[in-house]
């Protein structure tokens, strides 16, 4: 099931696209896609609803961030084997963990917005685990009975922000630093979160290519590891790593964006972005 919210940018409405790719009005069934229903028995309300009986959106309207009431939004650094190794840098011996503000978040394929004095505007793809019930100290084993779904991330960093002190979240949390969406895609229709391909280019020009398999930590270690540190609440978003191809590690020398650049990304099953770099 691919849930989503479309409209103007604080007046989005719950949506629902179907097996044709049809966008589908859930206004007659919920307010919003909010984190109570991504609760197990809400969502699995939703599923039994035949898409069909729900009135087509026949405009082509903007997608916003797919899930309302989002709490924390949390990332985990250098969690791709390749990526280590790009970066000349050992594999973790347990996740990283930094955290990017909530007013990062927009649309998939809203603009990002270059922040005065940037200079090494970074692109980042990645899958985002959405929580959808409680977790609090659950085992490897059970993690994934926590989560709701999956999204697709772009976890648009400014390197030289980010760099400036031993604490990541300056150069991570500027405003449309958060493009997530085009759809929360329930786990049901993620059988496999471990082998999913992942791609990103920037002006036509393929820069990420990877797969979730070549996560140092997999997404149940990821959520088992991070309900012991801090409590997971529905509606939590945890982006999962990069693969190999950002800018900073360009070689012979980094490649950064520049203003009218368009970056596009897509993780296979959970739709693709798009977006231009203004100022």
């Amino acid at each position: 099931m691919k849930l989503c919210r479309y409209g103007e940018p604080g007046k989005e409405l719950p949506g629902l696209v179907d097996q044709a790719g049809l966008l589908r009005s859930l206004t007659s069934v919920i307010k919003d896609v909010s984190p109570s229903v991504l609760a197990p028995g809400r969502l699995a309300e939703l599923a039994a609803i035949s898409p069909s009986s729900l009135p087509l959106v026949e405009s082509n309207p903007r997608l916003g961030v797919p899930l309302s009431g989002v709490g924390k939004y949390i990332c985990i650094g250098l969690n791709y084997r390749d990526h280590a190794e790009e970066a000349g840098l050992p594999f973790p011996a347990e996740p990283i963990i930094f955290l990017k503000a909530i007013t990062a978040l927009s649309g998939p394929n809203d603009p990002i917005i270059m922040p005065e004095g940037a200079t090494k505007l970074d692109w980042e793809a990645e899958l985002a685990i959405i929580v959808g019930t409680r977790a609090r100290n659950v085992t490897e084993d059970e993690a994934l009975c926590y989560v709701a779904g999956y999204c697709i991330a772009n976890d648009v960093s400014e390197r030289a922000f980010q760099m400036q002190s031993s604490q990541w979240d300056k150069g991570k949390g500027c405003d449309t630093f958060g493009p997530l969406g085009p759809w929360l895609v329930t786990k049901e229709d993620v059988p496999r979160p471990q082998d999913l391909d992942i791609w990103l280019d920037v002006n036509g020009r393929r820069m990420q290519t990877g797969n979730t398999r070549a996560m140092i930590f997999s997404v149940a270690q990821i959520v088992a590891y991070v309900s012991r540190y801090m409590t997971l609440l529905p509606g939590d978003i945890i982006a999962s790593g990069t693969p190999p191809g950002v800018g900073m590690g360009m070689k012979p020398k980094p490649v950064y964006l520049r203003l009218g650049d368009v970056v596009e990304l897509g993780i296979e099953g959970l739709g693709e972005q798009k977006q231009y770099v203004v100022r």
